[in-house]
């Protein structure tokens, strides 16, 4: 599952014109409205390609100006920097995982090469 958070942009005399083909769409949830046209609106999809996909239906939108994505999570890139982190965990020496450990009980031999 992905969301995004998108800022679409629209001149202020069309705000409410396209709040309500945005309402419309039922391809996003409206969450923030300003009195200059910015409007946040968030997407849901399964992958990448249906978010694009919705994306595409609000640049369509008459009026609108801009869509332009701010923020994107993805589970399925989350789960991939998870094994990542879980790798990088594993490389690390014992010493440094050690809780509450001063800086000066380490003993630093010069060579982080040789040691990682």
């Amino acid at each position: 599952m992905n969301i995004s958070s998108i800022v679409v942009q629209t001149a202020p005399q069309h705000l409410q014109t396209v709040l309500k083909a945005l309402e419309e769409s039922k391809v996003c949830d409206i969450y923030f409205i300003d009195e200059k046209g910015k409007i946040i609106v968030t997407i849901e999809g399964e992958n990448i390609e249906e978010e694009v996909s919705k994306v595409k239906i609000i640049e369509e939108i008459s009026n609108v100006l801009s869509a332009n994505l701010m923020y994107s999570y993805s589970e399925e890139e989350l789960a991939e920097a998870m094994e990542e982190f879980q790798k990088v965990e594993e490389m690390v020496p014992d010493i440094l995982k050690v809780e509450g450990i001063c800086a000066d009980e380490i003993n630093y031999p010069g060579d982080l090469k040789g040691k990682l």
